[in-house]
């Protein structure tokens, strides 16, 4: 039985309702899979920082914040972090660590402990400095 053009309007509308309520629903998961990532990612940076420093637990929002700004949140801090994103940019990272909303650029010197053709950068003496003759 052939259908009505408002029988066929009805049912695109229909469809359209159904897709856009899979949408919602798609962008609510993704929602929560985004904060549930934050919390852990928020959980486990603060529980080693409150293992490395244990009386961090008794300062107060504002003591906290304080430190942070004098002990990272400056030129000193900030060249660290860089050098530690720039060392582990060329290291694959694997899918499930999330993905960055930045672009790192990777690091324009190699580092030392790199290997190249086979042989460390430490030479043939075995890094102790000394020559041995044949």
């Amino acid at each position: 039985m052939a259908k009505t053009r408002a029988e066929k309007i009805a049912d695109y509308e229909a469809q359209i309702v159904e897709i856009r309520n899979r949408q919602r629903q798609e962008r609510q998961k993704q929602s929560k899979e985004e904060r549930t990532a934050r919390t852990r990612r928020l959980c486990s940076r603060h529980g080693l920082l409150e293992k490395m420093l244990p009386e961090i637990v008794t300062v107060t929002d504002e003591q906290f914040q304080a430190f942070l700004e004098k002990a990272v949140a400056n030129t000193y801090g900030r060249d660290i972090l860089n050098k530690i994103i720039s060392q582990t940019a060329a290291k694959p990272t694997p899918p499930s660590a999330g993905s960055a909303a930045h672009t790192i650029t990777p690091p324009t010197t190699k580092p030392a402990e790199t290997e190249q053709d086979g042989e460390t950068d430490e030479g043939q003496d075995g890094g102790n400095g000394a020559r041995v003759n044949g």
